[in-house]
């Protein structure tokens, strides 16, 4: 199934190389959860789905309480009046000021999709700050998040950073992290989907908890970039490489393949 968010760094595009490297377990815990790809794809009998980003979080929250009334408000939003860019800045800073969380849930989606790239990115402030991406028909996706619905009836949605969800592991769990990807250079960090960031000391923090919770006999999987830093890191897992299209530069010319791990704990 496909997500309804476009998401930087989503793991659709190669959902049956995260499927496979997941081992077998009652609950799937996802830290950090972006788009939902692998959430929606997996099969297990519960899910404990974490993320920093309120705002995701909160969107989740409302599609699994208010399930097709909320697909029915969103919606609403998908006119072609409202596909122009001073209908586009004026929802963003409705949204960056809004504190009705059903309101904000709606524009969530529509920023998802009029903005450039599907980017989910925030400033020092906290703003969304992405601009109009300019697409010819942005569409509802009333399919995808109906489906998201009904995955959610078996799954619990917390706002909270990847140590205290990953504490909440038994020994029946399966952790696969999704985190911000340690940049490819100095200069090609997208990390920033939350204000404050993910820098190389949170992600030795996950590899930390990741071999910890191994020792408590619960496996990890966490992907990132495969780099000289990453595969320090990672040198107590077992690591699977591959190549990813990248879709995140605006210049189609310079969206080369990445070179991708998965590391693997137990």
């Amino acid at each position: 199934m496909k997500p309804f968010l476009k998401w930087a760094g989503g793991k659709y595009k190669i959902i049956d190389r995260v499927l496979d490297a997941l081992p077998k377990g009652r609950k799937l815990i996802e830290p950090f959860v972006g788009s939902g790809a692998v959430f929606i794809n997996a099969k297990f009998d519960e899910y404990l789905i974490a993320d920093t980003n309120a705002d995701l979080i909160n969107l989740y929250k409302q599609i699994q309480t208010e399930g097709n009334e909320f697909v029915t408000y969103a919606a609403a939003l998908f006119l072609p009046e409202n596909n122009t860019e001073s209908a586009y800045y004026k929802f963003r800073e409705e949204f960056n000021n809004c504190t009705d969380v059903t309101r904000k849930s709606a524009l969530f989606i529509y920023l998802n999709r009029h903005c450039f790239n599907g980017l989910c990115r925030y400033n020092s402030k906290g703003g969304f700050n992405v601009p109009f991406g300019r697409y010819a028909k942005p569409v509802f996706p009333e399919k995808e998040i109906l489906n998201f619905y009904e995955k959610s009836k078996r799954a619990i949605f917390e706002i909270a950073d990847f140590k205290l969800t990953m504490n909440k592991a038994s020994k029946d769990c399966v952790v696969y992290c999704d985190p911000p990807y340690a940049p490819l250079t100095a200069t090609s960090n997208f990390c920033d989907y939350t204000s404050s960031g993910f820098n190389f000391a949170d992600q030795q923090a996950l590899a930390d908890s990741a071999i910890n919770l191994t020792l408590r006999g619960i496996p990890v999987v966490i992907s990132n970039h495969d780099t000289e830093f990453t595969r320090s890191i990672y040198s107590d897992a077992k690591i699977r490489t591959f190549d990813v299209q990248r879709f995140i530069s605006s210049d189609t010319k310079n969206r080369n393949k990445a070179a991708e791990l998965m590391a693997c704990y137990g």
